[in-house]
């Protein structure tokens, strides 16, 4: 009799267990997260990583993902390609069905063949066109491309009236060179001459050449092409010089991360950026929904609005979740083909994916904004274009 209760009371220890609220890890859904957290990309990464993790708390607290719960695996690239290409090995071991991957156009150029191999649906955070361009079967680009960041500044400057551009950037970097290249490409369609082509390095601290030549070209404007220190450096010694000119940074500087340092010399200064970023400005609509859905929790736990690359780590999330509900289940190939079939409104825009687009997002979502009292401000001309798009 003694030994059936003990077996009795095991018995239901272990049927309490099994009802506890609290899955175990082997239950739960893990996604991968590489961003830099140190180096030269952190404040791009650490924002990624608030956006993620607030967008997984939410779908956690409204029931999981094909019910069950998601666990988040965060990896730091450190802001190096090879760190990248480590973390996104060891993530693999680990059981992961995605990865959503670097902000750091180099990190996830240099991760790509890994991820060719391995076949994880893989979302990056940076815009480099490289990536799609041959298409890779598993990875899908959230941010808009560089070419189609050049191909909505070249828009701008057209109904601006303005046709002798100069282009500066970084020739370090994936992303500007893409961008660069980009303008370069479509300028003539939009009856644009670029009259000069100046290059700098991500370590670049000191501008005066550059902008003295820039100077000297017969350009209406300046268009940079940069990420991380060398934009703030660079806005502030062209307020200095004097250059009289417009000058045009792109989204690597949609934040406040780029916009206090620089300080009283980023008014007047001209930033292309993911609608995400003037969400405020939109009509109300489904648009301005996905990105309130951001921005005010956002708002609420870090005191400041989200920045262009919260908006991005946010959107692929969602992105993702969307794709695995649409899959109904974890298989990749199956997680895959639904992101060539996904059309999603998110803070970013309406992505519509296929099998020869895996970058999903046009140009139409992009806004040209002014800096205005410290803050960014679609111009005229971006408010009338993205109120087309957002239902106003």
């Amino acid at each position: 009799m003694r030994r059936l209760t003990a077996l009795l009371l095991l018995l239901s220890a272990f049927l309490a267990a099994c009802s506890n609220d609290s899955p175990s890890t082997e239950d739960k859904l893990k996604v991968g997260l590489i961003v830099s957290l140190t180096g030269n990309y952190a404040p791009l990464g650490s924002e990624d990583k608030k956006s993620v993790e607030l967008a997984v708390q939410q779908l956690n607290d409204a029931g999981g993902l094909l019910g069950r719960q998601v666990e988040l695996i965060v990896r730091d690239d450190k802001s190096q390609p090879e760190q990248s290409v480590l973390s996104f090995n060891e993530l693999k071991g680990s059981g992961v069905i995605a990865v959503i991957g670097s902000p750091f156009s180099n990190s996830a150029l240099a991760t790509i063949p890994q991820v060719d191999r391995a076949k994880i649906p893989y979302i990056s955070l940076t815009p480099a066109d490289e990536q799609i361009k041959p298409i890779h079967p598993y990875v899908f680009v959230v941010p808009a491309t560089s070419a189609t960041y050049a191909d909505r500044i070249l828009q701008y400057y057209q109904s601006q009236k303005i046709s002798k551009v100069a282009v500066a950037h970084d020739n370090r970097s994936s992303y500007a060179n893409a961008g660069a290249a980009g303008m370069e490409a479509k300028a003539a369609q939009y009856g644009i001459t670029l009259v000069a082509g100046e290059q700098f390095q991500t370590s670049t601290t000191e501008f005066s050449a550059v902008i003295n030549n820039i100077k000297t070209s017969g350009a209406q404007a300046l268009t940079v092409w940069a990420t991380g220190p060398p934009a703030v450096a660079f806005a502030k010694q062209y307020a200095t010089a004097g250059a009289g000119l417009p000058l045009m940074f792109t989204g690597a500087q949609a934040s406040t991360l780029w916009l206090k340092p620089t300080g009283a010399a980023a008014e007047g200064v001209f930033v292309a950026s993911s609608i995400a970023v003037v969400g405020d400005s939109l009509p109300a609509g489904p648009q301005k929904t996905a990105i309130d859905e951001l921005a005010k929790p956002f708002t609420t736990q870090h005191g400041y609005p989200p920045p262009q690359f919260a908006a991005d780590g946010y959107t692929g999330f969602k992105l993702l979740t969307a794709a695995v509900k649409a899959a109904n289940g974890t298989d990749p190939e199956k997680i895959r083909t639904a992101f060539e079939a996904l059309s999603l409104t998110t803070p970013n825009g309406t992505y519509k994916y296929s099998p020869t687009d895996h970058a999903g997002l046009t140009a139409d979502y992009i806004s040209i904004n002014v800096v205005k009292a410290g803050a960014f401000q679609p111009t005229d001309w971006a408010k009338e274009k993205l109120a087309a798009v957002a239902g106003g």
